[in-house]
């Protein structure tokens, strides 16, 4: 159990330390869904809370834009604020690329630059995941396989990050979801989360929420997340 001096240590970096992009909030899966070509996407976090060994930590807001184009790319851009620290606590850029393969499946590519968005920080960081999405009746599965270098905060870091997230619609409009989810670096401190979360649309809106719980060691014991998002529809 992570109850010693070593997660203390470790509960500070996951509250100071930039993390790994996340383009599909409140959860840390990215969908392969095609984008709406033209559509402007704006995802704002009201907050995400995170504790650990008795420690706190806040980010707000949180920013997630994204602007789909044809042919199935979309460009996306991250940004996140640390109130306690007064900075901008974390910032990515980048697109995904995802198709159609049948009438049920579709996979893509997303790809961030980790940006040093302080002072502190040096270099430019990389994320690459594939992604798959499956649909079926009423239902949903995300998978995500791809790496990662950041060499943003201390020593440069590099690994791999994996998930599995399947969605379920109860109701109309509401989507209730389940993710796993672990990343690992030449640091060999694994970090491995379980959520639950819900989306609720309302129309020209919708609602996102989730909770995680931390798997091993390196991961915080809880972390919730609110966002609201909604889409514009852009002239060609």
């Amino acid at each position: 159990m992570k109850r010693s001096a070593l997660g203390a240590l470790a509960s500070a970096m996951c509250v100071c330390a930039p993390t790994p992009a996340s383009a599909f909030p409140p959860y840390r899966s990215a969908d392969a869904t095609p984008p709406t070509p033209y559509e402007l996407g704006v995802r704002l976090g009201v907050g995400r809370l995170q504790w650990d060994q008795g420690r706190s930590g806040v980010t707000a807001p949180l920013l997630r834009a994204s602007l789909g184009l044809p042919d199935g790319f979309e460009v996306i851009s991250q940004l996140e604020y640390a109130p306690r620290e007064n900075r901008i606590g974390d910032g990515a850029l980048g697109g995904k690329w995802a198709t159609a393969v049948t009438d049920t499946v579709s996979l893509g590519v997303e790809t961030f630059a980790l940006l040093p968005v302080r002072p502190s920080t040096g270099g430019v960081g990389v994320e690459s995941l594939l992604v798959a999405t499956v649909r079926g009746d009423g239902r949903r599965l995300h998978l995500n396989v791809g790496g990662f270098h950041d060499p943003r905060a201390g020593p440069a870091q590099s690994g791999w990050r994996a998930s599995a997230l399947a969605e379920v619609v109860p109701r109309p409009g509401q989507r209730v979801g389940f993710e796993v989810f672990g990343k690992d670096s030449d640091r060999g401190r694994p970090d491995l989360r379980a959520g639950l979360g819900l989306i609720q649309d309302f129309g020209r809106f919708d609602v996102r929420t989730a909770v995680h719980v931390g798997l091993s060691p390196a991961a915080p014991d809880v972390v919730t997340s609110l966002w609201v998002t909604t889409r514009f529809p852009l002239g060609r």
